[in-house]
């Protein structure tokens, strides 16, 4: 199967494509495809960079790899499928948010409606193996996912770019904050283990201050709470 980047994406980042350490990973990756259990699908691999153009950015919202249980992992981080239960970080996310976890009206966990108003849900790792977290890790995506981190830091104004956790918390020393360019956001990684260890998730007010970036730099703000809109039937 041939693993397809978006147009926009394959030209700001033609020179990194053509790097060896570049071809080395598209071929262990591949590799790992062929005989293990991988994830998300191959033809998801680029998902976030392919549903979310160049020019479309404007919040940058990073992960650390794909989740590594079955059917779970569409190339989005934190998204997960319709019909897929929703994982505690993503819950994690949508109690920041107020969004009711209730059985009766449990929003899905596919954040696709976010992506469309230019989120870029990225992970600094795009494969997993199967129920082996940071399996791929080893292969040096992060390489890769620092060029597109640069790339956006270069070219684009006022983009907010939000970091949760020790390894999305790395992209930080590729993003220029003078002048007022670009606004970071940094909390802990939303899994339980992570908000126990602190007592709360210190994100919770991230969604608010993304937006006031946005609005104060003429910018449509984002729409969270569209979630809440995908109910089950």
């Amino acid at each position: 199967m041939e693993w397809i980047l978006e147009e926009s994406w394959r030209e700001k980042l033609k020179d990194e494509l053509d790097k060896p350490y570049y071809r080395e990973l598209m071929e262990k990756v591949r590799e790992e495809y062929k005989n293990e259990t991988c994830y998300p699908p191959e033809d998801k691999i680029f998902n976030a960079l392919n549903l979310c153009p160049f020019d479309k950015v404007k919040v940058v919202i990073m992960g650390q790899d794909p989740y590594f249980h079955s059917g779970q992992a569409m190339g989005l981080s934190f998204s997960v499928p319709e019909g897929i239960h929703l994982p505690p970080s993503l819950q994690t996310l949508y109690r920041a948010l107020g969004i009711s976890l209730d059985a009766s009206d449990k929003p899905l966990g596919d954040l696709t409606r976010w992506v469309d108003q230019g989120v870029l849900l990225l992970n600094t790792t795009l494969t997993v193996r199967k129920d082996k977290p940071n399996s791929h890790r080893k292969y040096k995506w992060w390489r890769f996912t620092d060029a597109v981190i640069r790339a956006l830091d270069a070219e684009r104004e006022h983009i907010v770019f939000i970091l949760w956790g020790r390894i999305a918390q790395h992209k930080e020393r590729l993003i220029h904050v003078d002048n007022d360019r670009h606004m970071v956001l940094k909390a802990i990684h939303p899994s339980p283990l992570a908000v126990r260890r602190k007592g709360e998730w210190d994100g919770k007010e991230h969604f608010t201050c993304c937006n006031k970036y946005l609005n104060d730099h003429g910018i449509a703000p984002i729409n969270w709470m569209v979630v809440s809109e995908q109910v089950h039937e």
